[in-house]
């Protein structure tokens, strides 16, 4: 009968399992098993005062014993039922305040919640009673840990070690404080990887301990190394699910996406709260653009944990990718209300696209700031004088490849002036192997891989090089490097190019912009200084190549004779309030289509039913394969006129298209993102093609597509001045940013404070 009861409990059935384990100590009163089970069977239906006198039986003591309580506690505690669980201990320490095991459990509950500094209050009353507990000063250590006090953590753990020497859970725990303290930039004595290597040393058959220094090794670049020490933990504990987790951790870092989903679906299944692993699931998903798989993993997220920072901005993107607009403004208008409150709801790269609002995108980005990248204690450059012949100008970037700031930026890189500039190159990001990164590799005096380093250790690198000046070229977008500015490796840090708006770093002096992007009174939503370049503030590149033979309308699978509007932009960018003037322009043109960027089947599909929904046949959206640079650029001319996007302009995109001889029609907004595109225009010589409300683009697009002469005429001079106009013009771009660079280097000669200047 025991076991029959034991099967229906396990299935859930509790009702029936209680009637047999009563059977039971009918016939046995005494007998232990059905007193402990059915005692864990009251206590999960709620019948806490039948709990404990079954439970009491068991260990021969009072019902309203604090024994009794105890024990129904950590029930409780062990459902999760925390504020139940608490009671419980409350009542036992009001019955036996001196009971150790009160105090260490409640204490041990409240860690559990998160409830990190009163766990700290648990411990200290339980070491007041017991100080030579080293479990308690174990614990208490990792309470302090997860509130950042590692000086006090790494004491606590110390005090647990020479209680119990060789005491293995407290020298992986100490091990992992160290490598928390050197995440959050904390200056400790002790060495994160050295201090996991003790602790396999010391217990090398606990899997916690080899899942410490997998993070140590990944921390500092090694993640390969650090994959060997995740499988050999899952050899050692295969049903631990932060094994399992954090080697999706360490294939992801080395773009192993597909492997990687599979170790997150395992760390899913193992784990009962496994908000961390769906959150890294979800960002896996998204990266192979699997962007319905991630927004709802990212769902479930917010369900398990809705405080969880950043996470609204990832689901609310990921659904943008995907162009499933369900519910869409209700939450971009949560986010930005969750970012004015000085909450963390999304990143800053999520941002631009949900909001033109530069006072926001300026708040989000502080809150990003202070939350990620903790200014270090001590800066690495302490104000020493280096003397070079030449000034030293370090370009960080993870972006030295196949991408659009190397297709923007690499005939600047060789054009720099090499009598006065020396160019460094420090590659955080992979290696692509493509020709664009043989090129960049000499287009620098020289390319340093700082592949995958710490924040810290890139930091330390540049120290090294004695970067007079350091360029972040990434910002908050993939492979940000920004936390190593954090630790002022050099003289004078600059944010340009990768993430049009500010980084919200005081560590960042200065950001490169023009005059239109940025206007002088709007200089106040940075927190670094403006420095306005003469023209625009994005280079071009004279020797990006366009294929000589576009493809024909035909092979293109674009109607013949009809009017095309492009708008070759990333999916999130395109918003339902776009969409709208876009279908809009298409019932009014007729026979008109709408070109886009080809991607996953799911969006093309989600915008065709939109376009449905608009009144629109959805076969008027053709989609675009993914196809070489060149020939990308080439099949341009196919098109008659190119609709930008609005919160987030086209940076490179726009460029692509002007280069490519298609005009261009952009909606200027407040924040930088939202006036990119305008300043190409006036830079190329198309300022009438920059509008200043959605109606004035609507209105422009449309008379533009009923008035083939006016836009025959607009491309006759796009294609006239393309080598002349400013916006094309590499050497002259390049002029004007080494003279930006001096005014900043010789300003920090003189000691002077980074102030806002124009060239």
């Amino acid at each position: 009968m025991l076991e029959q009861a034991l099967a229906l409990h396990r299935a859930g059935r509790l009702d029936e399992a209680a009637d047999l384990y009563r059977a039971v100590l009918r016939a046995q009163p005494a007998q232990r098993d059905a007193l402990r089970l059915l005692g864990t069977l009251e206590a999960q239906r709620g019948n806490l005062d039948e709990a404990r006198r079954l439970l009491a039986r068991l260990h021969g003591v009072a019902a309203e014993s604090a024994a009794a309580h105890v024990h129904v506690a950590d029930l409780l505690a062990g459902a999760r039922r925390f504020d139940a669980a608490l009671a419980g201990y409350d009542r036992a320490l009001a019955l036996a305040p001196r009971l150790p095991v009160a105090h260490f459990n409640r204490a041990l509950a409240l860690q559990s919640a998160g409830r990190h500094a009163e766990a700290v209050a648990g411990y200290d009353a339980l070491l007041a009673l017991e100080a030579a507990s080293a479990d308690g000063w174990n614990n208490r250590g990792g309470a302090l840990a997860a509130l950042g006090r590692f000086d006090e953590a790494l004491a606590s753990f110390d005090r647990a070690l020479a209680l119990r020497p060789g005491f293995a859970q407290a020298v992986a725990n100490r091990a992992a404080a160290l490598q928390e303290a050197a995440r959050a930039g904390r200056a400790v004595a002790d060495d994160a990887l050295a201090a996991a290597d003790r602790a396999v040393a010391a217990a090398p058959r606990l899997a916690e301990a080899r899942i410490n220094r997998g993070t140590a090794l990944r921390d500092a670049g090694r993640v390969d190394e650090a994959l060997a020490d995740y499988d050999a933990a899952i050899a050692l504990a295969p049903g631990l699910a932060a094994a399992h987790g954090n080697r999706g951790m360490a294939l992801a870092a080395l773009g192993r996406h597909d492997e990687a989903i599979a170790s997150f679906d395992r760390a899913v299944a193992l784990d009962p709260q496994p908000a961390d692993a769906l959150l890294q699931r979800g960002a896996s998903l998204a990266w192979l653009k699997r962007h319905g798989e991630a927004s709802r993993d990212f769902a479930r997220v917010m369900e398990l944990a809705p405080d969880r920072p950043a996470v609204p901005g990832l689901a609310l993107h990921a659904r943008a990718s995907g162009c499933a607009w369900d519910g869409f403004d209700d939450a971009a208008q949560r986010i930005v209300a969750a970012v004015r409150a000085g909450r963390r709801a999304a990143s800053p790269l999520v941002l631009l696209a949900i909001t033109d609002s530069a006072p926001d995108q300026l708040a989000c980005a502080r809150a990003w700031v202070r939350d990620t990248m903790p200014v270090a204690p001590a800066p690495l450059w302490r104000g020493e004088r280096y003397g070079h012949a030449r000034i030293r100008v370090a370009y960080l970037s993870s972006d030295f490849g196949e991408h659009a700031v190397s297709y923007l930026a690499a005939g600047v890189f060789e054009a720099h002036d090499r009598g006065r500039f020396e160019t460094i190159a420090v590659a955080s990001g992979p290696d692509d192997g493509s020709p664009m990164r043989r090129r960049l590799e000499s287009a620098f005096d020289r390319f340093v891989d700082a592949g995958h380093r710490s924040d810290r250790d890139a930091a330390v690198l540049l120290r090294e090089l004695e970067a007079d000046v350091v360029v972040d070229l990434t910002g908050h977008t993939y492979g940000s490097r920004t936390g190593a500015l954090a630790w002022r490796p050099a003289p004078v840090q600059v944010a340009w190019l990768g993430f049009p708006g500010t980084l919200g770093a005081d560590f960042v002096d200065y950001v490169l912009a023009d005059r239109f992007v940025v206007p002088e009174e709007r200089r106040a939503q940075f927190a670094e200084k403006v420095v306005w370049l003469p023209d625009t503030f994005q280079p071009n590149d004279r020797r990006r190549a366009i294929a000589s033979r576009a493809p024909t309308r035909v092979e293109a699978g674009l109607p013949e004779r009809a009017f095309v509007f492009c708008a070759f932009a990333n999916s999130y960018k395109i918003t339902p309030a776009m969409f709208d003037v876009w279908m809009r322009l298409l019932r009014a043109a007729d026979g008109s289509v709408l070109w886009l960027q080809g991607g996953e089947q799911a969006t093309a599909a989600n915008l065709r039913r939109e376009a449905g929904a608009r009144g629109v046949d959805p076969a008027r959206l053709v989609f675009a394969p993914r196809v070489p640079y060149a020939g990308h650029l080439a099949r341009h001319r196919l098109a008659d006129l190119f609709l930008d996007t609005l919160p987030f302009n086209g940076g490179a995109t726009a460029s692509d298209a002007l280069w490519a001889g298609l005009p261009v029609v952009t909606c200027a907004g407040e924040a930088m993102a939202a006036r990119m595109a305008g300043s190409l225009l006036h830079a190329a010589g198309l300022p009438e093609l920059v509008t200043a409300s959605p109606a004035d683009y609507e209105a422009t697009a449309h008379a533009l597509a009923r008035e083939p002469a006016r836009l025959a005429a607009l491309r006759a001079r796009l294609e006239r001045d393309r080598d002349t106009c400013a916006l094309f013009d590499t050497a002259r771009f390049c002029r004007g940013l080494e003279a930006a660079y001096v005014v900043m280097h010789e300003r920090g000669l003189r000691g002077e404070a980074p102030e806002a200047f124009a060239v």
